[in-house]
């Protein structure tokens, strides 16, 4: 193989037109994928109910669960593979995929069956009520069935980036949102299933998304990696740094699936289903600002990884001061706009009187620190691309299970009003875990790139 010949664009285009090449289409795709859950809500929310709304909310630890399996082997292999290919070693590449890929089919069937044994339980301790309690089991029970889909999807999607084809990545999206969009009516209103319409749709959804992304690393002439039968025989020499490398996206989402138990077992207690409604609802909205950001820093990341591999650490740079200030003006965009209008946000999920009042004025106290969240990714998510496995580890403990996690249930301590310390703990630690982190991405970036792509 001639050298880059797999993807030559990565380590010598414009970067600001590579860049936008990469990172829209991962944005859209990021964005689109929000479809499957915030959609779900809009109609849950708007034609079944507030209770029936609050209950798919409860099933959110249980989903973030699943998806930390599929950032594991995606977000552990993917930047593995791309320094791969920049160091021109197509057969490890391979390997790491096919790997990745068995990893995912083990994680899915354990998953599966834990969920459909203990959904009952686990909601029971996440928050859920009586009243809300049958509309979680409806939904859980038939999405615990299609975790294979997700992991799949989730898992090897990152696969499709890494090679430079972020618009096939983002059609692997497209296509599964506007599937469940479709479906989603139909299965809740016109066959009268309610949550566990909406339920079939995303599984559904799924796997049709899950469908291409196996076919185009399977089959298509366009790809370069490919999932290889006989590479599928897992490797503790190949799985093992993959795994090493993507145990910081599996923290990262875990630790949201601990966070939102936390919250949610909290605001039950001190307000009851009406505050566990809000979060429901803040959660979606503040997947809005997070989602893109993390998909301008996962657009770039196989741009810094490869020239990384490469040797090519002026592009590097340039990609990473490039990505922090456009992830960055995003999210203070966001957070100017949840501050003075989050009344627009609230009121397409449900117009309830009550729980758009509630929502309103605990929106304003959630997001107090999002501006902060781009700086705080894209360095996080730059580590993973540079293969700093034990760095990007201990930041993705920090800001949820170090400082968020403990702060939901220290901070009601000192206040009255102890809904509001709840909601407090989310800013707080915002910002404090992104001065950490940047501050540490810019300590050690020189180093790194000076150790060179040997560490990775």
């Amino acid at each position: 193989m001639s050298k880059n010949k797999q993807n030559p664009d990565l380590g010598t285009g414009s970067m600001p037109k590579l860049m936008a090449k990469m990172a829209i289409p991962t944005v859209v795709a990021q964005v689109v994928n929000l479809l499957y859950n915030i959609v779900d809500r809009i109609y849950i929310g708007q034609g079944v109910g507030a209770l029936a709304l609050t209950g798919v909310g409860l099933c959110m630890p249980l989903m973030m669960f699943m998806n930390a399996f599929a950032m594991l082997a995606g977000t552990g292999g993917a930047p593995l593979a791309a320094i791969a290919m920049g160091r021109n070693d197509k057969e490890r590449a391979d390997k790491i995929l096919a790997n990745c890929f068995t990893m995912l089919l083990i994680c899915a069937a354990g998953i599966t069956v834990l969920y459909l044994t203990a959904a009952e339980p686990l909601l029971m301790m996440f928050g859920a009520s009586e009243q809300t309690l049958p509309y979680a089991m409806g939904y859980m029970n038939i999405v615990s069935v299609g975790a294979v889909f997700t992991l799949i999807t989730m898992g090897l999607n990152n696969y499709l980036t890494t090679q430079g084809f972020s618009t096939f990545a983002m059609m692997t999206t497209v296509l599964g949102a506007v599937t469940n969009i479709i479906l989603d009516p139909v299965f809740i209103f016109g066959f009268d299933l309610g949550v566990k319409g909406a339920a079939l749709a995303t599984v559904i959804s799924q796997a049709v998304s899950a469908t291409f992304v196996v076919w185009f690393l399977t089959k298509s002439k366009k790809s370069v990696l490919k999932i290889k039968l006989p590479n599928m025989r897992l490797e503790g020499q190949v799985i093992g740094p993959c795994l090493a490398l993507g145990i910081s996206g599996f923290v990262m989402v875990a630790t949201e699936s601990l966070l939102s138990i936390s919250f949610n077992s909290s605001l039950q207690r001190f307000g009851g289903d009406l505050a566990v409604g809000s979060m429901t609802i803040i959660t979606s909205c503040s997947q809005l600002a997070s989602m893109p950001a993390s998909g301008i820093a996962q657009g770039c990341q196989p741009i810094v990884g490869f020239n990384f591999g490469a040797g090519k650490h002026d592009r590097v740079k340039q990609c990473f001061y490039l990505q922090l200030a456009i992830a960055g003006g995003y999210t203070i965009l966001f957070w100017l706009a949840s501050m003075l209008v989050p009344q627009v946000f609230v009121q397409i999920f449900n117009n309830d009187p009550a729980l758009v009042e509630h929502t309103v004025w605990a929106m304003r106290i959630y997001m107090a620190g999002i501006f902060s969240l781009g700086f705080q990714l894209t360095c996080q998510q730059s580590f993973i691309a540079l293969g700093q496995a034990k760095i990007s580890l201990f930041m993705a403990c920090l800001r949820k299970l170090i400082l968020l996690i403990p702060l939901i249930f220290i901070l009601p301590m000192f206040f009255e009003n102890k809904v509001f310390a709840v909601f407090l703990a989310e800013p707080v630690s915002d910002i404090i875990a992104a001065l950490a982190t940047t501050g540490t991405f810019f300590f050690r970036f020189d180093k790194i790139l000076k150790e060179g792509a040997k560490a990775a």
